[in-house]
């Protein structure tokens, strides 16, 4: 009986099939670095770290001043009473309102008009080079959709979002089926996809890196294994991808593969998937560069053999409710078809 543990959450899954098959050990997909809105890499999180520190400061001020006036009440009626006179009723109505009503609604009407900056600055009006990328959520992964003027050179990948430094992104967001919540805490705020609805969040990346996105937004059983990775690449690098994204499959070299496309064609995986230049299918991500990506199934695992050899195999025993179905498979034709998804780079 194998072990799975993420090593980003500390979680601990048990799975024997894996083992079973020979074919190694499955670890869940690791961390690159912290997941955190403290650590921005691009000026839209660096923003919402200045508003976050700004709200924290001036909160824990207000916390501290309550507390103190608080000890300080405590302390003067141990000292023992005395009868009030109309001066001290004055002083303690006139302490009441100004603490009471006055202060507090200064404060809130500060912080306020430093939250509405703050939401006019992460709405940016439209630039022309900007880069538009079409997100869609569902359950329990991500699509993600590169338009052309030419919808022939239009690209389609899953979970994995590339994007170029130095260049405004501008996302285009909505849901298949329920309500996802895009969230990349080192470049941006959460923004809602709702079912009949596009929104729409823009961005900028500093550096070259990979960051983590999750989904933030409650969707179901498997709402914890809906992350996303967001890989920002040099503007060289990203024009590279981009075109390799825009090529078919591969025709595979061995013959191991081949019979791998065989079985990928016979059995329901052409139902749902599609291949550029071998299958159209319909409702599940696109393969057609699948061996390249970072994770399998929206960021549970890594992107290795055994990993894709146990996730095929069954796809339940990770993400159970989950709408692949577990494809019944002999050896040999597991085998031949981690080898042909092995060739989609």
């Amino acid at each position: 009986m194998a072990h799975l543990e993420n090593r980003c959450t500390g979680l601990t899954m048990r799975w024997g099939r894996v083992t079973l098959l020979g074919l190694g050990g499955a670890v869940l997909a690791a961390c690159d670095g912290p997941q955190s809105t403290f650590a921005p890499a691009g000026p839209a999180a660096r923003h919402l770290l200045g508003l976050s520190w700004t709200l924290f400061v001036t909160l824990g001020l207000v916390y501290a001043v309550v507390l103190a006036l608080l000890a300080a009440a405590v302390a003067r009626s141990r000292r023992g009473r005395h009868a009030p006179t109309p001066a001290s009723e004055r002083r303690v109505i006139a302490a009441v309102l100004v603490g009471g009503a006055v202060v507090p609604a200064l404060v809130g009407a500060a912080l306020a008009a430093t939250t509405l900056r703050g939401m006019a600055a992460l709405s940016p009006g439209r630039t022309a080079d900007e880069l538009t990328v079409d997100v869609t959520g569902h359950r329990w992964w991500w699509e993600i959709r590169y338009p052309d003027a030419d919808p022939a050179r239009d690209v389609t990948t899953a979970n994995e979002l590339h994007v170029p430094t130095g260049r405004r992104v501008r996302l285009r967001l909505t849901s298949r089926d329920v309500i996802h919540s895009f969230w990349v805490p080192a470049l941006h705020g959460k923004m809602d996809l709702i079912p009949g609805r596009t929104t729409e969040i823009a961005f900028e990346a500093d550096r070259p890196g990979a960051h983590r996105g999750q989904c933030a937004e409650y969707c179901g059983v498997q709402h914890a294994r809906m992350a996303f990775w967001v890989v920002v690449d040099s503007p060289a690098d990203f024009d590279a991808w981009l075109a390799r994204e825009r090529r078919p499959a591969e025709e595979p070299l061995d013959e191991q593969a081949r019979r791998g496309r065989a079985v990928f064609v016979a059995q329901s995986c052409a139902g749902c998937h599609s291949v550029r230049g071998t299958t159209i299918g319909a409702g599940g991500p696109d393969l057609t560069h699948v061996a390249s990506r970072r994770t399998l199934a929206a960021g549970t695992l890594d992107n290795v053999p055994g990993n894709l050899a146990g996730w095929v195999a069954d796809p339940q025993a990770l993400k159970p409710g989950n709408l692949m179905p577990r494809v019944p498979l002999g050896a040999a034709e597991l085998h031949a078809l981690v080898a042909y998804l092995g060739t989609l780079r």
